[in-house]
């Protein structure tokens, strides 16, 4: 083959089309290509537009993020942080912002903190540089995230992004009323006979186990129930199992509660129980929070606290985008079920 030749030979590939392609096809300036594609508020005309976005379409053209985000002044994405997403709690949150962001043609992008404050922080300082319209955080936080978390939610708002918190911090804040909803499902505990109870619960300081473990302090204990101890570990299944199993080694009476601060956590309770050789239910009882989907598939079917997740989470986003917003009212509902059958029902407890 003659050098002419193998210079008039297609390529094996194609390189990526830029926007001076889209340009040179629509027969427009890279200007103007640049203005409908990377998100400019200049005014183009509609016939200019429609041919820009046919020659991106033919092209398979992909328009630049961080061109889109110099010509906008944010990004089309909103940045959410959750502790676990292997956490149910988190992935439905994380279902309702996601639901909002395919309604305004957003993307999420999900950063897991572990919840760890350090980690937290950087995360929120990556996130800054890449110009979100706006952040969620989501995760359970603690006294000593503070300083380090209100510093980069400031510096984020002060470049125009708006930031949403579950609890205090944000310019806009879901608040979950974690203690009134375990007053409320300690009341209905103490009303179906329990006396005896104790806690599993996450560290001292960790904001939502706190709350709901003061709550349920309280609604339990006004009608004279009594919590006898409380183990604490993380919010994972795995330490809900590994408190039971020393709460079953320090002896546990027939007729005893156990609170644990959410669903998964009462359900690594219950799993100990069972593998003890126990019964839940009929010989122990078990009672979490949050409602989870899997609450309703374990036998017995588990009694927790319904908190809305989904809608919160969708509201969450709506937060990020909505001019005008008015935080939303998250009812709580105790759901009693078959893992807290009533006192009577248990043989020899007292």
């Amino acid at each position: 083959m003659t050098s002419e030749a193998r210079r008039t030979q297609p390529r094996a590939h194609h390189a990526t089309p830029t926007l001076h392609d889209v340009a040179r096809v629509a027969g427009v300036s890279l200007a103007t290509a640049s203005r409908v594609l990377n998100g400019s508020e200049r005014k183009v005309a509609e016939s200019f537009r429609e041919r820009v976005e046919k020659a991106a379409d033919e092209l398979g053209y992909t328009a630049n993020a961080s061109a889109q985000a110099t010509a906008r002044g944010t990004s089309a994405t909103v940045g959410l942080l959750v502790a676990d997403i292997a956490d149910p709690y988190f992935g439905l949150i994380a279902s309702g912002v996601a639901r909002g962001a395919d309604e305004h043609g957003l993307i999420v992008t999900v950063a897991i903190t572990e919840r760890d404050p350090a980690r937290e922080v950087k995360i929120l300082r990556a996130l800054r540089g890449q110009r979100p319209q706006g952040v969620i955080l989501a995760a359970s936080r603690t006294d000593d995230q503070e300083s380090g978390t209100v510093a980069e939610l400031a510096a984020f708002r002060d470049l125009g992004g708006r930031t949403v918190t579950f609890g205090p911090g944000g310019d806009r804040s879901i608040r979950i009323d974690n203690r009134g909803g375990a007053e409320r499902l300690g009341r209905e505990m103490a009303a179906l006979g329990y006396r005896r109870a104790i806690a599993i619960a996450a560290a001292e300081g960790v904001r939502t186990s706190d709350d709901r473990l003061a709550g349920f302090v309280d609604g339990f204990g006004a009608a004279g129930g009594v919590i006898e101890r409380v183990y604490r570990g993380t919010f994972e299944r795995e330490s809900g199992a590994g408190s039971m199993k020393q709460a079953l080694a320090d002896g546990v009476d027939a007729g005893t509660l156990v609170f644990a601060l959410s669903d998964v956590v009462a359900i690594g309770a219950m799993t100990a129980i069972r593998e003890s050789g126990r019964d839940v239910g009929t010989d122990i009882a078990v009672c979490g929070f949050d409602d989870v989907p899997v609450s309703r598939d374990v036998t017995p079917q588990l009694t927790t606290v319904r908190v809305p997740l989904s809608e919160l989470g969708y509201q969450a986003f709506r937060a990020t985008v909505d001019a005008e917003w008015s935080p939303p009212a998250a009812d709580l509902e105790v759901l009693v079920r078959e893992s807290t059958p009533g006192i009577s029902t248990i043989e020899g407890a007292e």
